[in-house]
């Protein structure tokens, strides 16, 4: 098992509208397609960033999850637009971790 932490930047003044996006609709979606996200994050002092956590069991399973979420005809032409519209899509930074012994995140 691991995780996968997702930071990403947020236009200038979107934040709002993105922390809405990702509730209201990605995370929702993601999860009634067999993500599981464990956590969704803003920032305290930066109005631009934002972090979100995922877990998977097997990089088979992410595999499959991403062909399954990011393939989709719903993804591309509904969800996909927004993202673009709020997010600087370069500068996603994508990090899996291993939890370790003691983690509480086992």
């Amino acid at each position: 098992m691991f995780y996968e932490l997702r930071r990403y930047t947020v236009h200038k003044g979107k934040m709002k509208q993105w922390v809405k996006l990702m509730e209201e609709e990605i995370i929702p979606f993601q999860t009634s397609m067999g993500m599981v996200i464990s956590g969704s994050f803003t920032v305290e002092k930066s109005d631009t960033l934002y972090l979100w956590l995922r877990r998977f069991g097997s990089e088979a399973e992410r595999k499959r999850l991403y062909a399954k979420v990011y393939g989709s005809a719903h993804w591309k032409k509904v969800i996909d637009p927004k993202v673009r519209s709020l997010l600087d899509i370069p500068s996603i930074v994508v990090e899996r971790l291993a939890p370790t012994a003691i983690s509480v995140l086992q």
